[in-house]
């Protein structure tokens, strides 16, 4: 409770004290994990932009944002801590971005810090226990830190490289709060995709595609290997004419905690003019395990659409099926980026199910504060 008080009087403080910077999602380009959202986040909009860190004279970027959110209901997801003013996200980045000078090779680094109740959200909960963020006693109570990223980077031409514990590519949410729309996440995120991996990712240009090609030691896995986990990484993003984006990832082998089996998630991402956006995106995730031997699918559908500078409006409606059970949800919300660092999200969702005679409506609210 502490450290939610604290964090609601900084959040108070810095409304009234100090110009702020909009942090805002990029619907041109989908964000691919947690390193692109510094540059997705802050808008470049308007040039009085405020920062905790002064980055002009440091090879070592840090940048980061902190997250406060309250919602009414919880469905088992990500925000499962309702009626609470919840600290999400206190997320510090660190990265040293390869220096490219056209020839030879150029290093660089990346790590990032986090702290409140997402954390357990992103620690290697794939791991043995008491290795690296998981079970290692970062929690206390519902609070929690995690290091969801550590890894080194190169560039060798139009080759680059990733060697460490690492974001997934998978689907078109990623962890990060500002790279999403809405605060809640969808149920494809919460139970069909990886939130990280530890192993090795290559990334380069072909036919005018960013193809990725990578193995890991499974599924959110933090330099560790629980039982034979290993796994292929892989896929494609292509822009097609000027408005469509279309992105396809895989993983498949021994996933480790979730399994033997083969996933893949695909997304389009189509622009309609300047202001509105429409995403739909497939998951599938076909394992064997102990604990999970049937096939999931989901169909997510976003639309967003930009009234102006400010306001932006948002609504996704979603497909999940595990097994015989299907579910499904519906939402809408606001973003509102009136000042230069914050962004507040209203949304209203209603979650069902017929076979199983579930529904719940949840109301919710959270603001995102970039620094």
């Amino acid at each position: 409770m502490r450290v939610v008080n604290f964090a609601t009087c900084s959040l108070i403080a810095l409304l009234i004290c100090g110009p702020l910077t909009v942090c805002g999602q990029d619907s041109e380009d989908s964000a691919v994990s947690e390193d692109d959202v510094t540059a997705v986040s802050p808008s470049d909009a308007n040039s009085q932009r405020w920062s905790l860190f002064d980055n002009s004279e440091r090879s070592t970027q840090i940048t980061g944002w902190m997250q406060l959110g309250y919602h009414n209901e919880s469905n088992g997801g990500f925000n499962s801590h309702p009626d609470n003013l919840n600290l999400h996200q206190l997320w510090f980045t660190l990265d040293r971005a390869p220096e490219d000078d056209g020839a030879g090779l150029n290093l660089g680094y990346h790590m990032d810090i986090v702290y409140g109740v997402d954390a357990p959200n992103v620690q290697s909960f794939g791991n043995n226990a008491g290795n690296y963020d998981f079970q290692n006693g970062l929690d206390h109570g519902s609070y929690a830190w995690a290091l969801p990223q550590l890894y080194g980077s190169a560039t060798v031409g139009s080759l680059d490289l990733k060697v460490g514990h690492f974001s997934t590519l998978v689907g078109y949410e990623q962890a990060a709060a500002p790279a999403n729309f809405f605060y809640s996440h969808s149920m494809g995120f919460n139970n069909t995709a990886p939130r990280t991996h530890t192993g090795v990712l290559a990334t380069t240009e072909a036919r005018g595609a960013e193809v990725y090609l990578g193995w890991t030691l499974g599924w959110d896995t933090g330099f560790d290997q629980l039982g034979s986990g290993s796994a292929a990484l892989g896929g494609f993003s292509k822009q097609i004419g000027d408005r469509t984006r279309v992105s396809y990832i895989t993983t498949f082998g021994d996933l480790g905690h979730r399994g033997v089996g083969y996933t893949h998630s695909m997304v389009v991402e189509v622009a309609f003019g300047d202001q509105l956006t429409y995403i739909a995106q497939h998951d599938f995730a076909n394992v064997s395990s102990s604990t999970d031997s049937t096939d999931d699918v989901g169909i997510n559908n976003y639309l967003i659409y930009d009234l102006n500078d400010t306001w932006s409006l948002g609504g996704r409606l979603e497909w999940w099926r595990n097994d015989t059970t299907s579910r499904y949800s519906a939402g809408a919300g606001l973003n509102w980026n009136g000042r230069t660092n914050l962004t507040v999200r209203p949304e209203v969702r209603l979650d069902w199910s017929p076979e199983t005679d579930e529904e719940v409506t949840i109301f919710a609210v959270d603001a995102i504060i970039a620094f």
